[in-house]
């Protein structure tokens, strides 16, 4: 923690491991929340459908 954090150079870019890993991880939760269902979905899906059969 006494020491400055570690710099990744590629080309142009100069960015932090710390900063890196966070963008990182933000692109992962992003493509996840993408891909994986909300909760509740499935039963919200099957109530909507139980009601249209209903009259």
């Amino acid at each position: 923690m006494n020491q400055p954090a570690p710099y990744v150079h590629w080309g142009f870019i100069l960015i932090s491991l710390p900063n890196l890993g966070v963008i990182i991880f933000m692109i992962i939760l992003f493509v996840a929340a993408l891909f994986l269902p909300f909760p509740g979905r499935a039963r919200r899906r099957r109530s909507y459908q139980d009601q249209k059969r209903e009259p």
